[in-house]
């Protein structure tokens, strides 16, 4: 099957009938499953054809139609075949899905003595339908499209993020129109954000095992339906409805400015390994739609869940691609976040290959190659962690950045070297082959781990309700409890954590690259010490929209912050930067360079104070023409004396905003050369009064000639 071939799959409804296709060119027959709303079922049989495509045509079948399939063919799992027309199966391109699955039903397709053997039982009570879901106009489009490098993206999930909110009405709270509610969209908006990354909206289910302990999948990265928004996020019903709601709440996004990203899961689906249930892709075709091992018995998971998708596979990469032109182009996303990427770029072999033929699908194709694509750069296989590795037109989740910012901020590096590459879009990295400093998406948390309050509470894990001995979840958190575990009311070990909280909150925002929030962070969300909290359909994972303890000061400064990222493209270069003079609109020097890197004393670094690995202290100038900035990073436990750079840099500096406590720097104009006191483990961002036409440059002291300022 060509993974280009226009015949359409799936259900396409006209209002006069609809047009049932699936694609299975290795079963032997197969059956449409009409179920009406007495659950009673009527089976069609289906035409195969050159294609491997069976189709038919149901008249008076319209919008809201249930339905499944039957696929017949034969059980021979060496040879990657377990079909069981016991079984009814999910269609791979339904638009809706209802329902759920009895995990105490006859769900595998396999007896309980053998994975190896066929269970007769029929599935049909036990799992849930596709939908027919009749044609909608799409979301209304951004008036202007966000350029990547002005995005500021917030991670969070439709259901906690408004289940608790106290002005959303109790009936839309945890559902999409929840979601797009105005209160809701008004504190996104209030605090500067203009991107949120859903946690996966595809319709997924829980695993068996999380079942069985009384809990669910709660974070949604166990996708049964690529083209399906989940039902139950839905709150006005799951038989279509979920489509016109989730195409609402996109609009109403849209409409305040705010782009919508999808966290997507295509390196594996809800079916685990051949010993789970078997409710789509396995009973359609096993050996198409998963990695098999050499043996074609069992699943090559390179992804830690059971089984991972054969995108290698000319079928299962026409899924992938089609599921995706379907989201930007009839749900009105606007890009997309990749869960384990790399499995993805996996070729025949299972091997990594960066020039696989879906990055050169995206590449070429019109709808995608102008959406924002994101690469969680890694899976659990061999060779899987490909940071770095995607090259042009992707961004990444940059792990290192989350690394290092968080040591750097417990006091576990060493010198400045690494945090000068990190707050300029880490060039060690993603300056090659013509990529762009917005390839690094820089992020502190995410939903899987510590929250940012929990990250300066814990320096142990507290999974206990996980019901997995604690024994789930990192254990390499590079975590901070400041000399207390847990939540207190010692006012100084709250005052320190506050203080490291709104420092790297500082740092993520005032780095060059894509800053990524996790929802609720601003507000110092905590999950009890939970960093694995996937199961925790609960306030443990809800965002707490009363929470008594006082963390409006970082509040604030994410407000601060990203009002001022807005306002100065200084802060948001798309390219990484070079240490050229700034030039008037004559083409005249002005005497200052468009990064400089100084030290406390208000001169340029040199090479042995960037050697020092006992230096806390480093000040990033950031100049265009119009204007400049000094970013200002103190991680010691001491104040220090922070001298101004020459009248060269700046013939002025006003402190904007700063990690530290109120009055603790100065608000008056300071002057070139001089000096104040700067706190302990303090970010401050001070403007730069600075000349935009060389005629209005003072003579340049050689102690402050640009040629003489290192850059990293």
């Amino acid at each position: 099957m060509d993974e280009l071939s226009s015949t359409p799959l799936g259900a396409r409804c006209d209002g006069t009938g609809t047009d049932f296709s699936i694609w299975a060119p290795r079963a032997s027959r197969v059956e449409l499953a009409l179920v009406d709303a007495n659950r009673a079922q009527t089976n069609h049989d289906m035409v195969l054809s050159d294609e491997g495509i069976w189709s038919a045509r149901i008249e008076d079948a319209i919008s809201g139609q249930l339905y499944g399939f039957r696929v017949h063919g034969p059980w021979d799992p060496d040879q990657g075949q377990r079909f069981n027309p016991a079984k009814l199966l999910l269609d791979p391109y339904a638009r809706a899905i209802t329902g759920g699955v009895d995990y105490s039903g006859p769900i595998f397709d396999h007896t309980a003595e053998s994975n190896f053997q066929p269970d007769a039982a029929d599935s049909f009570a036990a799992v849930p339908l596709s939908v027919v879901v009749g044609e909608s106009p799409a979301p209304a489009k951004m008036a202007k499209p966000i350029p990547l490098a002005d995005m500021v993206i917030y991670e969070t999930h439709v259901r906690g993020y408004t289940r608790q909110h106290p002005a959303v009405p109790e009936h839309l709270r945890g559902t999409y129109a929840g979601l797009a509610y105005p209160a809701v969209i008004e504190h996104l908006q209030t605090i500067g954000v203009n991107a949120v990354e859903l946690l996966p909206v595809h319709h997924f289910i829980s695993e068996p095992f999380v079942i069985g302990r009384g809990l669910v999948n709660y974070w949604g990265y166990n996708t049964l339906g690529f083209f399906a928004p989940h039902g139950p996020y839905s709150s006005s019903g799951t038989t279509g409805e979920q489509v016109t709601e989730f195409k609402a709440m996109v609009s109403a996004l849209h409409e305040a400015g705010i782009a919508v990203i999808l966290d997507v899961v295509y390196n594996h689906t809800g079916e685990g390994g051949h010993e789970g249930p078997t409710l789509s892709f396995r009973g359609i075709d096993h050996g198409a739609y998963y990695r098999l091992t050499f043996d074609q018995r069992n699943d090559y998971d390179v992804t830690g869940c059971g089984n991972a998708v054969d995108s290698a596979h000319p079928a299962a990469l026409r899924l992938i691609m089609d599921s995706l032109r379907y989201w930007v182009q009839e749900m009105g996303v606007d890009g997309f976040r990749f869960d384990l990427a790399t499995t993805l770029v996996r070729d025949q072999r299972h091997y990594v290959d960066q020039n696989h033929r879906f990055k050169q699908l995206v590449a070429a194709d019109p709808v995608l190659r102008d959406i924002v694509m994101i690469a969680e750069p890694w899976d659990v296989g061999p060779y899987g962690y490909q940071v770095g590795a995607w090259g042009p037109g992707w961004s990444e989740w940059n792990g290192p950045y989350r690394d290092y910012v968080r040591d750097f901020w417990r006091g576990a590096t060493r010198g400045v070297q690494e945090l000068a590459t990190r707050l300029t879009g880490s060039a060690d990295i993603y300056d090659h082959d013509g990529r762009l400093a917005t390839t690094s998406v820089n992020f502190i948390t995410a939903h899987d781990g510590f929250t940012l309050r929990d990250l300066v509470t814990y320096d142990l894990k507290h999974n206990e309700a996980n019901a997995e001995r604690n024994r789930d979840g990192a254990n390499d958190n590079r975590s901070w409890n400041h000399g207390y575990e847990g939540e207190t009311a010692d006012p100084d070990v709250i005052a320190s954590r506050l203080r490291t909280a709104r420092n790297m909150m500082a740092t993520v925002l005032l780095s060059t690259g894509v800053p990524m929030i996790t929802a609720g962070d601003e507000l110092g969300r905590t999950q009890g010490g939970n960093n694995n909290a996937y199961c925790q359909d609960s306030p443990v994972s809800w965002v707490n929209w009363f929470d008594v303890s006082d963390w409006s000061s970082l509040t604030e400064l994410t407000r601060v912050l990203l009002k001022l990222r807005a306002a100065h493209p200084v802060f948001r270069a798309a390219k990484f930067r070079v240490n050229d003079e700034v030039r008037d609109r004559a083409g005249r020097g002005l005497g200052r360079t468009q990064t400089a890197w100084f030290n406390e004393f208000g001169t340029p670094m040199i090479d042995e104070q960037w050697h020092d690995q006992g230096r806390s202290t480093l000040a990033l100038y950031l100049s265009d023409l119009n204007e400049a900035f000094l970013i200002v990073v103190h991680s010691g436990w001491q104040p220090i004396e922070f001298a101004l750079p020459g009248i060269t840099w700046g013939s002025e500096y006003r402190v904007l905003a700063h990690t530290g406590n109120a009055a603790e720097l100065p608000m008056e104009p300071l002057f070139p050369g001089a000096e104040f006191n700067l706190p302990a483990r303090t970010v401050a961002v001070l403007q730069a009064t600075v000349a935009c036409d060389a005629t209005q440059v003072p003579a340049l002291p050689e102690s402050e000639d640009p040629a003489t300022t290192t850059s990293r």
